[in-house]
């Protein structure tokens, strides 16, 4: 991979990311789409290299919200008084929603990895994508606030979560969907799958690591995946805080129109 290309699919990954229009779907038809030969397993290995820039994103734009999660989650233990407070709770509710997808890649990792190197069941999942954007808001009555949280709505974004392990379904997307089906407004669902985003993408960045030492050159890649990485994680930013805007005022429809769109498009070429 080069400089250019890591680049170009960094800033793809930071927008993508959070963005509910499926991140691994748009990493792993550009190549394709571009022209570009990368070996699968280099591409493998990026792809979950480039999650955790914007896990960085994360951590810089929520730092209030995990902070305080974290030393109420901790306060509550040393007391013997885990439930205590919102924010213990939340912090519980998080470790809750991640083990769903967490069970669900341990026992299905090689199925996951060989749907990364198919681009025909990527553009399909793009259109499973769609789909969960218009149920989210056709389901949902947005009536709940972030506070208003409990371990059911943890239990139920996590299931939802499972299905963003295949590429081309968005995991924002699917989080938020779930969300929404029990009823939250929409910035409390996106904060919320934000957040649940930290665990996964952790998990993700220590695989990707061990994918990463495993490639025999992987040292002559460094430079050009540090350059991916930066530009994913200064992009992702941005995008959160442009999202978290524009769903207080308006749907989820225009996400759903494009990943039709698009992965309708995908399809077509791949099948022509």
């Amino acid at each position: 991979m080069t400089i250019l290309q890591t680049i170009i699919l960094g800033i793809i990954q930071g927008i993508t990311e959070f963005l509910p229009i499926s991140s691994s779907g748009h990493l792993v038809l550009a190549p394709y789409l571009f022209g570009w030969k990368i070996a699968p397993q280099d591409a493998f290995a990026f792809d979950v290299l480039v999650q955790v820039a914007t896990l960085l994103a994360v951590f810089a734009y929520f730092w209030g919200d995990i902070s305080s999660i974290a030393r109420a989650v901790l306060t509550g233990i040393w007391k013997k008084t885990p439930l205590e407070s919102h924010e213990a709770r939340m912090g519980w509710y998080l470790v809750l929603a991640t083990i769903p997808a967490g069970v669900a890649y341990l026992l299905f990792n090689d199925t996951f990895e060989r749907a990364f190197s198919s681009p025909l069941a990527t553009a399909c999942f793009l259109l499973v994508t769609a789909a969960l954007l218009l149920i989210a808001e056709r389901v949902g009555k947005r009536s709940r606030s972030f506070e208003e949280i409990n371990w059911v709505d943890a239990l139920v974004v996590g299931l939802f979560q499972i299905l963003a392990i295949f590429p081309g379904v968005s995991r924002s997307g699917s989080t938020i969907t779930g969300g929404m089906t029990r009823n939250l407004q929409r910035p409390a669902a996106a904060r919320f799958s934000f957040l649940i985003s930290i665990p996964i993408m952790l998990a993700g960045g220590l695989i990707g690591v061990k994918n990463l030492l495993e490639i025999p050159h992987f040292t002559s890649l460094l430079s050009a995946y540090f350059a991916g990485f930066a530009a994913a994680a200064l992009v992702g930013y941005f995008t959160i805080r442009w999202l978290l805007q524009f769903l207080s005022q308006r749907p989820l429809y225009v996400f759903a129109i494009y990943c039709f769109i698009f992965g309708l498009l995908n399809l077509t070429l791949l099948l022509l």
